[in-house]
């Protein structure tokens, strides 16, 4: 089921446009931490626990060799990559998981679809972030009101036999954008391939130029 936040603000909703499971091989992540503070990428860094699954990466999308990184996870194997874009296989809308979550430093303090709260001990009550989407975002900003979780489930669509990767986002602009998408991968109900891209967009605020990455996933249509 996808969001509901723009059902409490029609206005902000974009316009139509003409398990997480134990098999999963690896991670498509668009940003690492430097001295512990995020930073954001413009090609693909993927992890992963497999030397084989790492180097298989490194071979389709080249950039830098495999190397050990930090982590809890198991994915203790990273690939910067040079691709901005790769093909994958979504097979259709349940390929994508969207919830709202309210992060705490031990966790997740609440959890909501945009109307209703979907934690067990809250589920069915009402959502207590602001109704507006713009409210919203400054209240994710602040740290008081829920954040998108939304995570794609994937296989690669140059190498289908390596195995299930996810990409997890919390990028409010993906929110609006994965409507378009979500409607597309419906319509073609079944196996789709789809891009998975980091776009860089530029704009300016107070006289400068600024800019930002934001992920994309564009739907082509159904697997031939």
């Amino acid at each position: 089921m996808g969001l509901r936040i723009f059902e409490t603000d029609p206005e902000a909703a974009p316009k139509q446009r003409q398990r997480f499971a134990d098999d999963l091989v690896g991670r498509f992540r668009s940003g690492y931490s430097i001295n512990n503070r995020p930073a954001a990428l413009t090609e693909w860094r993927v992890t992963s626990g497999d030397p084989d699954v790492a180097a298989a990466i490194n071979e389709l999308y080249g950039g830098d060799r495999p190397q050990t990184w930090e982590t809890k996870g198991e994915d203790n194997i990273e690939v910067f990559t040079k691709a901005a874009k790769v093909k994958v296989i979504l097979d259709g809308p349940s390929a994508i998981r969207q919830e709202m979550v309210l992060w705490g430093r031990a966790g997740a303090i609440r959890r909501c679809d945009g109307v209703e709260q979907t934690g067990d001990d809250a589920k069915g009550r009402p959502c207590e972030c602001p109704a507006s989407f713009a409210e919203r975002k400054e209240a994710g900003k602040r740290g008081t009101g829920c954040q998108p979780n939304i995570t794609t489930f994937f296989r690669l669509a140059d190498n289908p036999d390596l195995g299930r990767f996810k990409f997890t986002s919390g990028s409010w602009s993906l929110v609006k954008d994965i409507v378009a998408t979500e409607a597309a991968l419906a319509s073609i109900d079944g196996p789709a391939e789809a891009w998975l891209r980091l776009e860089i967009v530029e704009y300016t605020s107070a006289g400068q130029l600024r800019k930002f990455t934001k992920p994309v996933i564009d739907v082509i249509g159904p697997v031939k």
